[in-house]
């Protein structure tokens, strides 16, 4: 009930960052974003153990069975990992594959904890045992951190300062800075050029990190918005049972199910899509490395 309730009155509520600690001039010091991101990390790292010790080699007097994961969970996630790593990113970074998975895969699964999180009414719950905290619209736990713009703006700067990380460390700090140039000839006839392909070059630096962020926070809203708005109209078809308000909300409690499974899977594709996306950047500036490198063995033009 307390679901329909918080959905019928204000669906942007059931999914946006609520404050549970605020100062007296304002500034929010604790919010359920932040509980969620915690809960989050604890999983992340207590879950790291477990599928470490699933996924190590057994004793030799374990046979071939030595080599087997002990557990499905431990499977699960390796199998993951293995196809995250393989098909996904080596393609692209190759040699350097090793070097950026670890980072690769924190953002991956602090992504996707995050987004399931997110599907759990843990906000709705709290609701329903504290009800004058629902009435200060105030939260320690619930909604859905990767909806916060303020969350995924943090988790593109991160992936922002790795991917320009990544290109000085394959490129060097001269040829990165000669990559702002697109292969263009510094020369006083072309300096119009050059300069309007280093601003858009540099412009681009900041652009990627922001269409990350933008994307993953579009996402999440929109699809947690359209279940709480789902659930708004079961509750006025059941609350108001009737010629229409009956299949109102027998269709709408159905369409809540088929967007639930649907929101699943974007839980899964919006965190795959970020660590691939971070992954083509990183790439990208290591062909313009090579791109360079080709323009200086290349015989001059006048």
């Amino acid at each position: 009930m307390s679901t329909f309730t918080l959905a019928a009155a204000d669906p942007v509520a059931h999914v946006i960052n609520h404050p549970f600690m605020v100062n007296a001039d304002g500034w929010w010091l604790w919010s359920s974003a932040q509980t969620n991101m915690v809960i989050t990390a604890i999983i992340m790292i207590f879950g790291g153990f477990i599928v470490a010790k699933a996924v190590s080699t057994g004793a030799e007097g374990d046979g071939h069975h030595r080599w087997v994961t002990k557990s499905r969970f431990g499977h699960t996630v390796e199998v993951i990992c293995g196809y995250l790593r393989e098909n996904t990113v080596r393609p692209l970074l190759n040699e350097r594959t090793n070097m950026y998975m670890p980072f690769l895969w924190t953002v991956f699964f602090f992504i996707l904890i995050n987004n399931l999180l997110g599907l759990i009414p843990l906000l709705d719950a709290q609701n329903l045992l504290n009800p004058e905290m629902a009435a200060e619209h105030r939260a320690f736990i619930g909604g859905t951190a990767t909806q916060s713009i303020y969350v995924t703006a943090a988790l593109s700067l991160l992936a922002g300062l790795m991917i320009n990380y990544a290109g000085l460390k394959e490129m060097g700090i001269k040829s990165y800075i000669g990559h702002m140039t697109g292969g263009v000839p510094v020369k006083p006839l072309y300096l119009p050029i050059v300069a309007l392909v280093f601003l858009i070059e540099f412009a681009g630096t900041f652009i990627k990190p922001i269409a990350l962020s933008i994307r993953l926070f579009a996402n999440m809203t929109a699809g947690h918005i359209l279940v709480a708005v789902l659930l708004g109209f079961a509750a006025d078809g059941f609350g108001n049972l009737g010629i229409i308000g009956l299949p109102v909300g027998v269709v709408s409690s159905v369409a809540v199910i088929a967007i639930y499974f649907l929101e699943l899977f974007v839980a899964f594709l919006q965190a795959f899509v970020f660590m691939f996306l971070t992954t083509v950047f990183i790439s990208l500036l290591a062909h313009h490395g090579e791109h360079d490198h080709d323009h200086e063995g290349a015989p001059a033009h006048a």
